[in-house]
């Protein structure tokens, strides 16, 4: 992960120190506040997305070596991110951020080989940079990760827009009725704190219109190889809907290893 993964002035890396975390919390504030209308408070004079888990975490960062700040200057800029937590230090500290919204206990013994649990949150790219360029230097950063660190199966929350379930009910149905995950690794939503997936009865909508519905990121780890947990969490505080996705190592490998890490 040290050195620099370079395509059209792109590179990737995690973050090193402060400063590359000040810039990952920035960008989150920029699309999940103001693009995305996320409840977060301003602390002091900076626009920023911060939580206690920022210190435990690696973040995944793709810079812009030539890019433009916004005070017009050039140079190195952080254009999108990921927030990696690893379950051996997620259990000395407080556990996953993803527990305040599912019930995880099914994945513990869900893993491949016996590989450690790694939860991937925080996700967000700028505007401009979504590019299947952008998308494809984060997934290989995660598959080189993967391998550092002997990960067995990834989970994590992703989001739809706004608070409304009716507004993405054939969306939501379609992942109750053709993505969940197996029963033995499926999380489930809170009970209390979340909705059913399934808002339409199977044969009422059409497939393959709420396949075209849902989010990018979303698609995204279907062609991955994703599956999806049972239920979803409104979260109010942030403007969206979370699912909760399971993502077993073999399936990214198999169908992402090669296209995309260094080693391969």
């Amino acid at each position: 992960m040290g050195s620099h993964t370079q395509l059209r002035r792109l590179s990737v890396r995690l973050a090193r120190d402060h400063g590359d975390l000040v810039a990952v919390q920035k960008l989150r504030w920029q699309v999940f506040a103001a693009e995305m209308g996320a409840n977060i408070p301003v602390s002091g004079e900076s626009c920023i997305d911060s939580d206690p888990y920022d210190s435990l975490c690696d973040h995944l960062l793709v810079v812009d070596e030539d890019g433009c700040a916004e005070d017009g200057g050039r140079g190195p800029l952080v254009v999108g991110t990921y927030r990696l937590l690893r379950e051996s230090v997620a259990r000395k500290a407080s556990g996953f951020y993803s527990e305040g919204e599912f019930d995880l206990s099914r994945l513990a013994g869900a893993r491949s080989g016996g590989g450690e649990l790694l939860e991937l949150g925080r996700s967000c790219v700028l505007p401009a940079y979504r590019t299947s360029a952008t998308i494809s230097l984060l997934w290989r950063g995660i598959a080189d990760y993967l391998a550092l660190h002997d990960i067995g199966l990834m989970f994590g929350c992703a989001s739809f827009p706004g608070i409304d379930p009716d507004a993405h009910a054939a969306a939501l149905s379609y992942l109750h009725h053709v993505c969940l995950a197996p029963d033995y690794q499926r999380p489930a939503v809170l009970p209390g704190k979340g909705i059913a997936l399934e808002r339409l009865p199977r044969g009422s909508y059409d497939e393959r219109r709420a396949l075209v519905q849902l989010p990018p990121l979303i698609k995204g780890y279907l062609r991955a190889g994703a599956r999806f947990g049972d239920g979803a969490f409104v979260d109010r505080e942030f403007n969206t809907i979370d699912v909760c996705v399971v993502m077993p190592v073999e399936l990214i490998s198999e169908r992402y290893a090669a296209r995309f890490s260094v080693a391969a």
